[in-house]
C-alpha cells in the first residue's frame, strides 16, 4: 500500500470538497441577500424608508442581532448595485465580505474592475482592501503632483 498517495488523495479530495462547500455557501448567501435586498427595495418603495428600521427591530429579536438597520441597508444597496445591468455578473469567488468592500464604490467601472481582479487573482477580503487602498493612494499622489 502506498500510504503517501492515499494520504495525498484524501487531502486533495478534502481541499476540493472544502472549496465546493465554500463556493456553494457563498453563492447561496449572496443569492439570499440579493432576494432580501430586492424585497427591501420593494417594501421601501411601497411603505417608505422607515420600513427597514421597523423590519430590523423585529428581525433582531426573531432571527438574530446581525440583521440590524445598517446590515439591511447594505443588503438593499447590494441588490441595487448588482441588479444594475452595467455591473458584471457575480464572480464565484465573491463573498459577502468582498461585497461590503465594493458597495461604497460609486463608479460601476471600478466595481467591475475589482470584481474582475477578485476572479483573476482569487483575492481575499484583505487583499482586495489593500489593492483598493493602494489604488486610491496612487490616484491621490497623481492629484498632488498636478498641484
Amino acid at each position: 500500500m502506498d500510504y503517501y498517495n492515499e494520504i495525498k488523495q484524501e487531502l486533495i479530495s478534502n481541499e476540493i470538497n472544502k472549496k465546493i462547500k465554500d463556493y456553494s455557501k457563498n453563492k447561496y448567501e449572496l443569492n439570499k441577500y440579493y432576494n432580501v435586498g430586492k424585497l427591501l427595495s420593494k417594501a421601501g418603495n411601497q411603505y417608505g424608508e422607515n420600513i427597514i428600521e421597523k423590519f430590523s427591530k423585529k428581525l433582531i429579536i426573531e432571527v438574530g442581532k446581525k440583521y440590524d438597520k445598517s446590515t439591511l441597508f447594505k443588503i438593499r444597496k447590494f441588490y441595487l448595485v448588482f441588479s444594475d445591468q452595467k455591473v458584471a455578473p457575480l464572480v464565484p469567488q465573491l463573498s459577502w465580505s468582498h461585497c461590503l468592500i465594493l458597495l461604497p464604490l460609486k463608479d460601476v467601472n471600478k466595481i467591475n474592475y475589482y470584481m474582475n481582479q477578485i476572479s483573476k487573482r482569487n483575492l481575499s477580503k484583505r487583499q482586495l482592501q489593500e489593492i483598493i487602498k493602494n489604488k486610491n493612494m496612487k490616484d491621490y499622489q497623481k492629484i498632488l503632483k498636478t498641484i
